[in-house]
């Protein structure tokens, strides 16, 4: 008769190896899924393009709808392109301020308080330039 063998528990352990495997992970998912919005919104705004051509000889501020988070979110569910291409733009830099978040988790379950000290400084400092900084 087989009897099952039984298998090792899973490695729950917080090792600088799975550490780094796990944001690796999360960095290719990250720009992955963030040039898959963008890609998205591309297709749709040249299917929709029409009228003049771009002047690019002067600059043109962007829309105010683009300057806050909301106004993103709204553009998304009306299905506007450029919303959309904006929405993956805030995707592709919100993996690396992810990225320094899931090391601090990782660094306190290691129980390292230099390399936590550290991550969380360069987390302020991210935060202070995108949002605080003009």
């Amino acid at each position: 008769m087989n009897t099952p063998t039984p298998q090792p528990a899973p490695n729950t352990t917080w090792t600088d190896q799975r550490i780094e495997i796990l944001v690796g992970v999360m960095l290719r998912t990250g720009v992955m899924l963030a040039a898959a919005i963008v890609l998205t919104g591309g297709i749709l705004y040249l299917a929709h393009a029409s009228g003049p051509r771009p002047d690019y000889a002067h600059f043109h501020a962007e829309p105010a709808e683009f300057t806050h988070f909301s106004g993103i979110i709204h553009g998304v569910a009306a299905l506007n392109p450029e919303s959309i291409i904006m929405l993956g733009l805030l995707v592709l830099i919100a993996t690396p301020v992810a990225r320094v978040i899931m090391c601090i988790v990782g660094f306190l379950f290691e129980r390292d308080r230099l390399y936590t000290a550290v991550s969380m400084i360069v987390l302020a400092i991210l935060l202070y330039s995108l949002f605080l900084h003009k």
